[in-house]
């Protein structure tokens, strides 16, 4: 199989984007994982899949698969990314665009300065639906790992994320604690692992382990859920700014039940062909 894709990054968190409309797409967990393969096939963190819509009032459907081959529900970066290449590729010549997704419909706007605005919807909160065991819904839980506690807060922005403050993220333990807390047990689907520094009200900082993937140069998503848990905590003001290794991206939410809007850039790499 011949597959057309181009290479795009959201801050360095990269993707494989593969129009699923033009061309005919078969992927397997094996050939997603060359696919990702850093040395044998193209490299990503991630894989994403444009195809027709399901339902007739969308104008997309994007599928996100994690570079160990999952399938997986949400991906911000990726979400901006996808904007940016149906326009480029001439699959629509709309600004604002309405995209399925596995964790609901999207709503991508592209603006005039490069950038793209995505309406990411209300956080999810409760722990069931995050999923996350607990008895009941709090700002934070505690969570033991190895001997250790640990104060997270556990939100869902179609996928669940897990955040914890931190003085510095240049010294979070994120290669050693990361992988621990993505696999915890308390987290029944696996879970994205935010170290968030506070630095004001309005400006953090981010470090992202990713489920499946490892620590990204950026994630949207964890940005979302990071500034969700933080304002929770009434650590911070409606937007903050948050930089993550990659770049920064402004957050805005006002508060429960609300939609949380990101804002960032997403870059074309190059465009190219793969037989797998």
């Amino acid at each position: 199989m011949r597959l057309r894709f181009t290479k795009m990054h959201g801050l360095g968190n990269d993707f494989v984007m593969l129009d699923g409309i033009s061309q005919r797409v078969k992927l397997s967990p094996e050939k997603i994982r060359h696919l990702a393969d850093r040395n044998l096939g193209v490299g990503c963190d991630q894989v994403l899949l444009v195809e027709s819509p399901r339902n007739p009032d969308t104008d997309f459907r994007y599928r996100i698969f994690n570079a160990d081959g999952g399938e997986v529900e949400n991906c911000g970066n990726g979400a901006r990314c996808f904007a940016r290449f149906v326009r480029e590729r001439r699959l629509t010549g709309k600004s604002r665009l309405l995209v399925e997704t596995a964790a609901g419909i999207l709503t991508l706007n592209l603006l005039d300065d490069g950038q793209v605005g995505v309406d990411m919807g209300a956080p999810v909160l409760e722990p069931e639906q995050v999923p996350f065991a607990a008895d009941v819904r709090a700002d934070s839980y505690p969570l033991e790992v190895d001997g250790e506690t640990y104060m997270i807060g556990a939100v869902s922005m179609g996928n669940p994320h897990a955040v914890l403050l931190v003085d510095n993220v240049d010294s979070a333990p994120v290669a050693e604690l990361g992988p621990k807390i993505e696999h915890h047990e308390r987290f029944p689907q696996r879970v994205n692992v935010g170290f968030l520094q506070i630095q004001s009200r309005t400006a953090a900082r981010l470090r992202v382990f990713e489920r499946g993937v490892g620590e990204t140069r950026a994630c949207g998503t964890g940005a979302c859920g990071a500034m969700v848990a933080a304002r929770l905590r009434d650590l911070v003001d409606e937007e903050v700014r948050i930089q993550l290794p990659g770049g920064t991206l402004t957050i805005h939410w006002s508060g429960p039940g609300q939609p949380v809007t990101m804002t960032g850039p997403a870059s074309t790499v190059f465009h190219g062909q793969i037989v797998l």
